[in-house]
Order: structure tokens, then C-alpha cells, then sequence
């Protein structure tokens, strides 16, 4: 991950305020192409991506091209998609990695075809994108560790489930989480786990690793799928009131099993945040601005728990970008 200085931006609206507010709006003229190449379209957490992306589109005048694979695992039709999308004379790719390292030629051959690149979401090992928007993954890993601790078990067996063994984002979270437990005497990672991003095989990966390691009272999950189906297999195993249960993300699941005590704890990124600042970025760099990019924009999270769901900040960070 880059070491470079960080811009912290709580909720969106300080985002655009700060980032924005100051920012030339293009005058009429011939649309320039931008194309989104997304880890998949089917989750709550990319509609919102492309809800943000769509509205700095508008609001900079662009063409914007959303295109991502069927499943978060498929970094060979991400590939092809950069291909495509350059060959239909794209100018900026806005990216995120399904793999940090088997799309990196990929993205290097679009900028040596001369398209500008900004990575959101999940990082990409090139030296050819302009900046990084996303969250900061490490320390939201220290954030769900955090969430966890909060358990009153004396002694914490922690089963973790990931997502893509190859995905930046994933295993930055899990370094974050890893890390914060080290020196601690009263926990013990027992497994860490990788699924498909999708609820069905989370749920049954989830089970799987409960039946095999009954000692575990504590389980993180590290995104929006993984999160709903470790719900589920904590239900299913009826374990509700025994297993500490932190997730990512939130769609109309999880929030629910927020409410019921399923989940414990939510860490929500600012998901619109990065479809916005993605596109606007890419807006900046066809017009001269690139000097005004930070290598790396932190978006920031939000800890959501049964205590503060109700308060106007959570709401603001669960709803505000339907």
C-alpha cells in the first residue's frame, strides 16, 4: 500500500467541501468518455459506487461507462473489460482490483495506450494510476478488531472470513485486524477463512468453519456478501446469542440483523464517496488538474452498533445515498 499523505473525510458532505467546492465546472463542450470498471454490479455497496459516480458524471458533464464482471472473483473479464473499454477510446478508467497483482498488466497497457487511471475501492500494483479513493483498509481492519473487543468473554476465539485471497482491500483489513489482536493475551485468531463475495457460499463457509471449531465465540467478516451470509449461518446454527458477530457494509440484511443482536457491529464505508471523488478525479485529470490530486484519498468509515443505529450520523452513513 502507498505510503503517502492521507486525506481523512468524515461524512460526504465535508468531502465535497473540501475537495469541490473549489473545483472549475466544465463549460459546454464535447463529453469527454470515462468507464468504471467495477468488482462486480450486484451488491448494495456498488450501486452506491456508481449512485455517486453517476452524479459527478452529470455534474462535470462526462459520458460515463459503468462495466464490471458477474463475480468479485473474476479478474480475467475485468481484464478484458479495460481491453474493450480502451479500444472504445476511453480517456480515464476509474478501477478497482479484484487482483492486486493479475490486473496489473492490464491497467499498465491501458496507460501506455495513454488512458489516465484512478483506482477506487481496492489497489492495483501499478506505478500508472494517478491517485487511490477508498477507504483506508488497514485501519479499518483496527476498526472491526476495535468492534470486536467490545465482547465481555474473558478470552476471544476469533474465526475470520474473508473474501478473495488476491484482493488488496481484503487482506489490508485483515493485516489491520491481525495486528490489533498480536499483544492481546485474551484473543486468539483460530482460523481465518477465504469465500467467493456471495452470501450462499459465505453462509456455507461460515458453518463450516463454526462446526469445526466450536470454541469460536467471535467472527468478523470483511465485506457487504460475506457479511450477510456469516449472518445467516450464525442463524442457522442458532448461535445468535453466543457469537460476537462483526461485518462490513450494510444493506436492508444486515441492518435488520443489527437490530435482532445477529450482528454486533457494522463497519460502513463511504461507498458514494468513492464513486463521486472517482469521477471527479477523473474530470481533473482531463483538464489539466492533476496537480491538485492527492496519491491517496481516505474516505473514511463509520462504526454503526445496536446503541448508535438510531442516531442521525448512523442513518446518515446506512441510508443517506439510496
Amino acid at each position: 500500500m502507498r505510503q503517502s499523505k492521507r486525506i481523512a473525510l468524515g461524512a460526504f458532505a465535508l468531502a465535497l467541501t473540501l475537495l469541490t467546492g473549489c473545483a472549475d465546472r466544465p463549460a459546454a463542450a464535447e463529453k469527454h468518455r470515462v468507464t468504471l470498471v467495477a468488482k462486480s454490479t450486484n451488491t448494495e455497496f456498488w450501486k452506491t459506487v456508481f449512485a455517486g459516480a453517476e452524479a459527478a458524471a452529470a455534474e462535470y458533464n462526462l459520458d460515463l461507462f459503468i462495466t464490471g464482471p458477474e463475480t468479485e472473483e473474476d479478474y480475467a473479464t475485468q481484464n478484458q473489460m479495460v481491453a474493450q473499454a480502451v479500444a472504445d477510446g476511453t480517456e480515464v478508467l476509474v478501477f478497482s482490483a479484484i487482483d492486486y497483482e493479475k490486473n496489473a498488466s492490464a491497467i499498465n497497457d491501458a496507460a501506455a495506450a495513454g488512458v489516465k487511471i484512478v483506482t477506487i475501492d481496492s489497489d492495483v500494483h501499478s506505478d500508472a494510476t494517478s491517485t487511490y479513493i477508498g477507504t483506508d483498509n488497514y485501519a479499518a481492519g483496527q476498526q472491526a478488531a476495535a468492534a470486536a473487543l467490545k465482547c465481555e468473554y474473558p478470552h476471544l476465539y476469533v474465526g475470520l472470513v474473508n473474501y478473495d485471497i488476491n484482493s488488496a482491500n481484503g487482506q489490508e483489513r485483515e493485516t489491520g485486524v491481525r495486528d490489533t489482536f498480536a499483544p492481546l493475551d485474551n484473543v486468539t485468531v483460530v482460523e481465518s477463512i477465504n469465500v467467493a463475495a456471495a452470501a450462499q457460499p459465505a453462509q456455507a463457509g461460515t458453518a463450516a468453519l463454526l462446526k469445526a471449531n466450536p470454541e469460536i465465540n467471535v467472527l468478523i467478516a470483511f465485506n457487504e456478501p460475506v457479511s450477510v451470509g456469516a449472518a445467516r449461518a450464525v442463524t442457522e446454527l442458532k448461535q445468535e446469542d453466543r457469537i460476537w458477530l462483526v461485518g462490513f457494509d450494510s444493506n436492508v440484511e444486515t441492518v435488520d440483523n443489527l437490530q435482532t443482536g445477529v450482528v454486533n457491529a457494522l463497519i460502513v464505508q463511504n461507498s458514494y464517496a468513492m464513486g463521486y471523488l472517482g469521477v471527479e478525479s477523473a474530470y481533473r485529470l482531463l483538464t489539466g488538474q492533476s496537480g491538485v490530486l492527492q496519491p491517496t484519498v481516505d474516505t473514511s468509515t463509520f462504526i454503526v452498533t445496536q446503541e448508535n443505529l438510531f442516531t442521525a450520523d448512523s442513518q446518515k452513513a446506512l441510508f443517506a445515498f439510496e
